[in-house]
């Protein structure tokens, strides 16, 4: 199989983590090249894409993916597109990774506009799956559909849900709920679904999103990535009172037996255990890790990687969206 790019200048704690995080899932048996430096491969066996420029956090994605055409993201991208790698993956600027995904590799016929697919866990269930989480801040209402169906089919092959059920993201459940372009999508979407295109099971809430009622979450890139960043800050702020409380000397006893569980509980919470996210609809498989990804967080990535390849995600959703006139 093709190896995973690695953008080893890409991230807070590039380029040690990362290229740790490498080794490590060379180690596993995960084919992987590192992009960067000619000298990195003195750090190890793995190959190395030559690239000698970086994107960084602060830079216009747009501008900087055009300007710096010998930085690791273009280089990544290229990899992919070039057929010497079978997928990406960057802990860089976000915008920047789209931005080379989308301009080198380019997008899969019929679609669109790519979008962030971002799995939220759920305990005690799969995850739930948010897009777009951040590509698009404006969009149109067949671009949803189509996000709907990109989902169901992601949702489908990474976590074996027969038939996903898709909720649109909206301020309450009944069908004339929402904005205009929540009602637009909302029509669309339900004859998409008579078609046979996905499982549309309407409206859903914020609330939802984090239980076991909807397995794909469809909305725009805006207030996905509002929802997502809200999400991630409210789990971060009830694990820190939890811990604090049971750190107190009162609770020691019962603080003991409960945390092997609240251990647990954190780990699924835990998004360096999700491996990150994944652009959907460029014609290459591109996974997007958070900035502050550790060797876990990129290890983790790197599977991620490796299992869309083998399930060929951008073959799968050629064809769904070939198969579906509506979600086009």
């Amino acid at each position: 199989m093709l190896p995973v790019a690695v953008d080893a200048l890409g991230g807070d704690k590039a380029p040690e983590e990362i290229v740790a995080g490498a080794h490590e899932a060379a180690a596993a048996g995960i084919a992987v090249a590192l992009v960067g430096p000619a000298d990195l491969a003195g750090r190890g066996s793995l190959p190395v894409i030559a690239a000698s420029e970086v994107i960084a956090m602060d830079e216009d994605p747009a501008a900087a993916v055009r300007a710096k055409k010998d930085s690791t993201l273009v280089r990544a991208a290229e990899a992919v597109r070039d057929g010497r790698a079978g997928a990406m993956i960057s802990a860089g600027n976000t915008g920047a990774t789209m931005a080379a995904a989308l301009l080198r590799m380019g997008r899969i016929e019929g679609v669109k506009r790519p979008a962030i697919a971002t799995p939220i866990p759920v305990p005690g269930s799969t995850p739930t799956v948010l897009l777009d989480a951040g590509a698009n801040a404006e969009v149109e209402a067949p671009w949803l559909v189509q996000f709907a169906l990109m989902g169901s089919v992601y949702a489908r092959q990474r976590y074996g849900v027969e038939r996903p059920r898709v909720g649109l993201l909206s301020v309450g459940e009944e069908p004339g709920k929402g904005d205009t372009l929540r009602k637009e999508a909302f029509a669309l979407m339900e004859a998409a679904a008579a078609a046979g295109a996905f499982h549309f099971i309407g409206n859903v809430e914020g609330r939802d999103i984090v239980t076991d009622r909807v397995d794909v979450v469809v909305t725009d890139g805006f207030t996905g990535n509002v929802a997502l960043k809200t999400l991630e800050g409210s789990m971060k702020a009830i694990v820190k009172a939890l811990f604090a409380v049971l750190g107190k000397p009162e609770y020691k006893a019962p603080a003991d037996a409960l945390m092997p569980g609240m251990l647990e509980l954190y780990g699924t919470f835990d998004p360096e255990s999700t491996g990150g996210a994944i652009l959907l609809g460029v014609d290459g498989v591109c996974i997007i890790s958070h900035g502050s990804s550790s060797r876990r967080a990129m290890l983790n990535g790197i599977r991620v990687a490796r299992e869309m390849m083998e399930a060929d995600m951008v073959g799968r959703i050629r064809e769904a969206v070939a198969a579906h006139p509506l979600a086009r």
